[in-house]
């Protein structure tokens, strides 16, 4: 989705808080369509703060949820200074083994 690039950053609060009702009021029926091999995965990039001054990057923390049927674990990550727990999250989802000496951390 293109909800920071089109209403975020241009910090138009009222269409950017509208379009993500909207999506969040559509997102159980995507959901019910996933299969067990299916990954779902919402995240931003740097963040974004539509109320913020300034132009752009407003926030470096990033929302990240994944959400698989197949899911065994649940429950909030740490805070980690990487975007790696994305990759990390998506190969062993897929059973993909990760190369030596890269991160280690999964959900």
């Amino acid at each position: 989705m293109v909800f920071d690039a089109l209403w975020g950053y241009r910090r138009d609060v009222l269409e950017y808080a509208n379009k993500l009702e909207k999506f969040d009021g559509k997102l159980g029926v995507l959901l019910d369509t996933l299969r067990d091999d299916y990954l779902f995965i919402i995240t931003a990039n740097h963040g974004n703060d539509s109320t913020h001054t300034g132009t752009d990057h407003t926030r470096e923390k990033v929302p990240f949820i994944a959400y698989s049927t197949s899911q065994k674990k649940t429950g909030e990550l740490e805070e980690t200074d990487t975007f790696a727990i994305i990759g990390a999250t998506i190969t062993e989802n897929f059973g993909i083994k990760i190369p030596e000496n890269t991160i280690d951390y999964f959900i």
